[in-house]
């Protein structure tokens, strides 16, 4: 009999109510298997279009500032979903979503991510693309995906 060990759950959040609902079904997952939840949320990089001559200019300044307070959020976020007592770990990384999840899932040696879709079709699809979709693709470990309005397993 094979015995499933889920040592660390990755979930990331983007303060949408999608990765909201993905962060309820992590919690529930790492309260069964007494996981450590790591959740983490990616901040781009701010880049302003200055001119032909320097090229793009980064402005570190407002990207320390979004960090900030997304760490707030982020600390409310897990203060009000996840039961106290809880191993969860809360990561503010900045990139491009998608390379940084993979990327920290690998440095982490997690077991289980557990990610949410915004259930993008279309255009809004070919435009945006999906972090989701590039995370199942090249992530190191199984990926959960969460889609909405779909089949629950996990009920509030």
């Amino acid at each position: 009999m094979s015995i499933v060990n889920l040592r660390k759950i990755l979930v990331p959040h983007d303060f949408s109510d999608y990765s909201l609902h993905a962060l309820r079904y992590a919690v529930t997952l790492a309260e069964h298997f007494d996981s450590e939840l790591l959740v983490v949320h990616v901040v781009e990089p701010i880049v302003y279009p200055a001119d032909f001559s320097f090229g793009q200019v980064s402005i570190p300044a407002m990207e320390e500032e979004i960090r900030k307070h997304s760490e707030e959020q982020l600390g409310e976020v897990v203060a009000s979903e996840v039961p106290k007592g809880a191993k969860v770990n809360t990561i503010i990384r900045v990139g491009k979503p998608f390379a940084e999840i993979i990327d920290f899932a690998k440095r982490e040696n997690v077991d289980l991510i557990v990610i949410s879709s915004h259930g993008r079709t279309g255009m809004d699809h070919v435009l945006f693309g999906s972090t989701a979709d590039k995370v199942v693709r090249k992530a190191p470990c199984p990926v959960l995906t969460i889609r909405p309005h779909e089949h629950e397993f996990v009920v509030p």
